[in-house]
């Protein structure tokens, strides 16, 4: 399905895009849908439930995008999600959008595991060198801790990893002995 909720979220971009909207409110009112769908058992079973008419979900969805603040964009793609009966994947496609909109403001995503915390500054030097190797792409990372690499980081950008910790170059190292001997 993820070739669907992709396909679902870039056409969505390319409307965003064509009509000069705030790509970051634009997710944000995906997300307040989403939020609003979670939170109601109700509405999930009117809006995805086959049997109910469609003039009536829209009716329902509607009211939904009113209450939220929902522009007219955001709407049209819940609309055609219910009409297609993909609303169950609302959240893949929201996931997908937001990639789609890093990548339109040439963000990049960083996982970096660290063996102790790491202060402001530290942190500052990490994301400008996981920019440097994105290619001068914004960086949001995340970060989190693991005592067992002894020292360094570890970081993830996409399906790259780099591993800069102290345990690693110390099985580098037994790996280059023993095949010296």
């Amino acid at each position: 399905m993820a070739i669907v909720d992709s396909r679902y979220a870039r056409a969505f971009a390319a409307v965003v895009e064509d009509q000069k909207l705030d790509i970051v409110a634009a997710q944000g009112q995906l997300k307040d849908f989403a939020d609003t769908l979670d939170g109601s058992v109700e509405l999930r079973e009117v809006l995805e439930n086959p049997s109910i008419p469609e003039p009536q979900k829209m009716k329902v969805l509607d009211a939904i995008a009113s209450r939220i603040g929902m522009s007219k964009t955001a709407r049209n793609l819940i609309a055609v999600m219910i009409s297609h009966q993909r609303l169950n994947e609302v959240h893949e496609v929201l996931a997908s959008y937001a990639g789609v909109a890093d990548e339109e403001r040439s963000i990049t995503e960083a996982e970096i595991v660290s063996a102790r915390p790491l202060d402001a500054a530290n942190r500052k030097l990490l994301e400008e060198q996981v920019s440097k190797l994105s290619g001068g792409q914004q960086v949001r990372a995340t970060y989190s801790e693991d005592a067992g690499l002894l020292g360094g980081a570890v970081i993830k950008i996409g399906s790259t990893v780099y591993d800069g910790s102290v345990r690693a170059q110390l099985q580098q190292l037994k790996q280059r002995m023993v095949a010296a001997v």
